[in-house]
């Protein structure tokens, strides 16, 4: 190593003869090895020096009267071993010069032969230097090891390695962390199995055979059942690779989403029981409408029931027109029934329930019992639903919330309109795809194409969504209204998404707000 414009080399020599150590200084300076020395003879005056950290290079006499060159090896092996020391001293022995060598000395070089003592220090700096690149390598991937390990406890997700031809496999500690299993088991496949909850037992073994037949990714959840009878939900993601002898194994990680699991399922509740307030809220705002719609089949019930009896007393002699009444009576009972039916149904706080249903009959039986409501608001109900509809699968009764929802806005959209212009019209016809969300859908799709979705809007002649109401329409709580709780939108969106579809409002026209959603049709 050469010193010459670099800082000066810091030397620490142990010798107790001045004219020694300006020899070898000399030496080292005659190859262009500048040093700043440091003479010591004693013990404490070596590690005085060493203590404050300026030392790049150790020279060591073997004997002194005081102090001994194996001694001092033995003080910088223990504390400081990352600063090499050469024996330098004319009582060394070969055999003593090769015991000091494995004592840890990086060299040794004899006072007589002074020659071999430049290329030794270089050597000497040269390894020195390579220690402590390993060393800061070395450290640099167990601080990283370290933060790995915490972000894989943070983000309870463990490592694996899965090597598929002989079976052998490797877990993260957060891997053992999450199966509970001891670190020290014996590794194999068949401990996942093992933890894997009894009905979710067999997909895994298929999906692993897959893996492991066909070299693809996987990546799927299950559950765990764990020894004290407890359930944790995982995520497991593999991608195959080779290895050097071009041998399949996975890499992947297995993920605890066992609190995300049950914030889902806290979250199904809250939003079925907003659904629940929503349909009753809604049902609320009907009230006046529906008390009409009942009124007036009972009343011709009671009239009709009346007419009857003075009918059969003998007041009329005509028995077909008393025949006439009862039938009357029978048919407006019977719709009053309906309606009180339909009521029943939207209030009934229950389950999603997926049936096979007419979409367009559904829509039909809302459109009903809105049609007080428009009517009282002089606002026209108009349908145009289309013939080749096949059954739609779903929630009858949570659909029809949909429907119902947005016709009550259309109607109180128009409310301040002149009565001429308050018309809704509601349509249904089939489409090829949802290309059109969140843009509206207005031209027909390619008939030689089979439809694979049912489109349902709801247009309005009121005065229309502006850009702050189109922005912020399908957020929870979000509301127009002087009164309500902003959740009817967010909570038909929530419904058209569970049922596979799309709900989305377009932008605003001259011709009012227009609503649309569709649903999948499955064969």
């Amino acid at each position: 190593m050469d010193c010459g414009m670099k800082p000066l080399l810091r030397v620490l020599y142990l010798e107790d003869d001045p004219r020694d150590a300006e020899l070898v200084q000399e030496t080292l300076a005659a190859d262009g090895i500048e040093c700043a020395m440091t003479r010591v003879e004693t013990e404490a005056d070596f590690i005085s020096t060493l203590e404050k950290g300026s030392t790049d290079l150790v020279f060591a006499d073997y004997t002194l009267p005081s102090f001994d060159g194996l001694s001092a090896l033995e003080i910088v092996q223990k504390n400081w071993p990352q600063v090499p020391l050469i024996f330098v001293s004319g009582t060394l022995g070969e055999e003593l010069a090769i015991e000091a060598l494995k004592n840890g000395a990086t060299d040794y070089v004899f006072k007589t032969g002074l020659s071999r003592l430049a290329p030794s220090v270089q050597r000497a700096l040269r390894e020195a230097g390579e220690r402590s690149d390993l060393i800061r390598a070395e450290g640099a991937l167990r601080l990283s090891e370290a933060f790995l390990a915490e972000a894989q406890r943070i983000s309870h997700t463990g490592s694996f390695g899965w090597d598929v031809s002989t079976g052998k496999i490797y877990w993260s500690r957060e891997s053992f962390r999450i199966l509970e299993y001891d670190p020290a088991s014996e590794l194999s496949l068949e401990l996942i199995p093992e933890r894997t909850y009894p009905e979710d037992k067999a997909m895994v073994r298929q999906l692993f055979d897959r893996a492991s037949s066909e070299k693809t990714d996987f990546d799927f959840e299950h559950r765990l059942l764990m020894p004290n009878g407890s359930v944790k939900h995982v995520r497991m993601v593999g991608r195959p690779t080779k290895d050097k002898s071009h041998r399949f194994e996975y890499m992947g990680t297995i993920t605890d989403i066992t609190e995300r699991k049950l914030g889902e399922e806290a979250l199904q509740m809250v939003q079925a029981e907003l659904a629940h307030v929503a349909r009753v809220t809604t049902l609320g705002e009907l009230t006046a409408s529906i008390a009409h719609e009942i009124n007036q089949p009972l009343t011709a019930v009671v009239n009709n029931a009346n007419a009857g009896l003075r009918w059969l007393s003998g007041e009329s002699p005509d028995i077909a027109e008393a025949r006439d009444a009862i039938r009357r009576i029978v048919r407006d009972g019977n719709r009053a029934s309906e309606v009180i039916s339909k009521i029943r149904a939207l209030v009934k706080k229950a389950p999603m329930t997926k049936e096979r249903f007419d979409i367009n009959e559904a829509i039909e039986e809302t459109v009903t019992l809105t049609q007080s409501e428009a009517q009282r608001n002089r606002v026209v109900l108009r349908t145009r639903l289309g013939g080749d509809i096949p059954l739609i699968l779903g929630d009858r009764v949570q659909l029809q919330q949909v429907v119902l929802n947005l016709l009550i806005n259309a109607i109180e959209a128009m409310s301040g309109m002149a009565a001429a212009r308050r018309e809704i019209f509601v349509s249904s016809q089939k489409v090829r795809d949802e290309s059109g969300a969140p843009k509206e859908i207005v031209s027909s799709p390619d008939p030689a194409v089979e439809s694979s979705h049912v489109l349902i809007a709801v247009r309005d002649s009121g005065p229309g969504l502006d850009s702050t109401a189109l922005e912020h329409l399908f957020d929870a709580f979000y509301t127009t209204k002087a009164q309500g709780l902003g959740m009817g939108l967010a909570i038909s969106r929530s419904i058209i998404e569970a049922h596979g579809g799309k709900l989305w409002a377009s932008a605003n026209t001259p011709r009012g707000a227009v609503f649309q959603f569709t649903l999948p049709i499955r064969g």
